[in-house]
């Protein structure tokens, strides 16, 4: 029995725009001290090696210091790690591989697989790897992998674990891709014995593969998008060749993320709504290393809309990043004039509330709901529209504040 770590899809250098610089620092720190936390994971579960399957950079061009604090960490991890090149940092003219900072600074104990087929990395254990050449192979890189190997099942005590890259044609029944891997093909090598293990990386979210244990994507240890599934782990696999088919692979997730990515989906109509929402935003933990991704819909007036653009704004503050997409902001603002009169606006400020709500509603956009009443419009739908309600949210609040 061989005991590995899979991991993959670490994409060290990655940039997100919904990040502050200072959140972006942060961000990048927590991906590279992944693999530290990654190499305690192989060390106290007692892994032979750690198979990285892929994207392990961001791209092919990185500055040297995020190339030197990624092979730093490396440095520390206990076992000796594989590295795959994948569609992000392929074995290209320009590869971080063949970089100088990377071959004179790589620790003895890390390897590329650099080379297609199959390596020995261990008496008794096999990996056959499939690395990316470039970002459009055109063709399927696993299974010409596997097809390199002799014909029948592996020889008598040995484990042999493929390690590939990108997607598989059970979510991509179409092959869209040339470079689609072909899951039937894998599957019979598995059932054969060729092959024991099939260690995947290109999918963040933790899959298993045509619901069998021995085709995995382990997901990326930082998630990096709020779509994905389940992120955040590496899994650590045993392999048992002596076993039937169904009984060699046992899969076992660990969590080592330390970021998150949260969709809130809420409905703001009331005062107790903007109550609720303001609660729940005080309850989230680890605000710090949370990126919120914010979809709201209702009807607020523009008072309770200037009080949502506070709370906004003092959340904001506390989170990694709050991420509010046009797209999903559906939040109609009812013009009252009644708050206008009980703030007694005069002269020029009562001329500016009655040009911007005029603006406002100059700018009907379909196919949005429309508004409870005449004088109401729609959140979101067009600069200008846009540029009105913020303004009266602003004065309001101003207003509000010398009054």
């Amino acid at each position: 029995m061989v005991r590995i770590l899979h991991t993959a899809d670490w994409q060290i250098g990655l940039t997100r725009r919904f990040l502050e610089p200072e959140a972006q620092a942060r961000f990048s720190a927590a991906r590279v001290e992944a693999i530290r936390a990654l190499g305690r994971v192989a060390q106290e579960q007692g892994c032979a090696l750690v198979v990285v399957s892929g994207d392990v950079f961001e791209s092919n061009h990185l500055t040297g210091q995020t190339v030197r604090r990624a092979l730093e960490a490396l440095r520390a991890v206990p076992v000796p790690v594989y590295l795959l090149p994948g569609n992000h940092d392929p074995l290209d003219a320009a590869s971080v591989y063949r970089s100088d900072v990377f071959t004179r600074e790589c620790p003895p104990h890390v390897h590329v697989l650099d080379a297609a087929g199959v390596h020995e990395v261990a008496p008794g254990l096999e990996l056959v790897a499939a690395p990316w050449e470039s970002k459009h192979p055109g063709r399927d890189l696993v299974g010409e992998a596997v097809d390199l190997l002799p014909e029948g099942p592996a020889p008598d005590g040995v484990v042999r674990v493929v390690v590939g890259h990108g997607g598989v044609d059970d979510f991509d029944p179409q092959w869209r891709d040339a470079a689609t891997i072909r899951t039937a093909s894998l599957a019979a090598a598995l059932d054969e014995g060729r092959v024991h293990y099939v260690a995947l990386g290109d999918r963040h979210s933790r899959t298993a593969v045509a619901g069998r244990e021995d085709i995995h994507y382990p997901g990326a240890p930082e998630p990096t998008r709020e779509t994905e599934v389940d992120p955040g782990h590496a899994l650590v696999v045993d392999v048992d060749p002596g076993r039937a088919v169904g009984e060699r692979v046992q899969v076992t997730p660990h969590p080592v993320a330390t970021w998150r990515f949260l969709v809130l989906e809420r409905e703001v109509d009331t005062d107790a709504d903007l109550d609720a929402l303001d609660a729940e935003l005080r309850g989230l933990v680890d605000k710090d290393r949370t990126v919120l991704f914010l979809n709201l819909r209702g009807t607020l007036t523009v008072a309770q809309h200037a009080r949502l653009e506070e709370l906004r704004e003092r959340h904001r503050d506390h989170l990694g990043a709050m991420v509010e997409r046009e797209q999903h902001r559906q939040v109609v603002v009812v013009s009252d004039d009644e708050v206008w009169r009980e703030l007694g606006l005069g002269g020029y400020l009562a001329a500016a509330v009655d040009e911007m709500q005029s603006q406002a509603l100059e700018q009907p956009q379909a196919p949005a709901p429309a508004p409870a009443s005449g004088d109401g419009f729609v959140v979101g739908r067009a600069d200008d529209e846009e540029s009105a309600r913020d303004a009266l949210s602003l004065l309001y609040r101003l207003s509000r504040s010398r009054s």
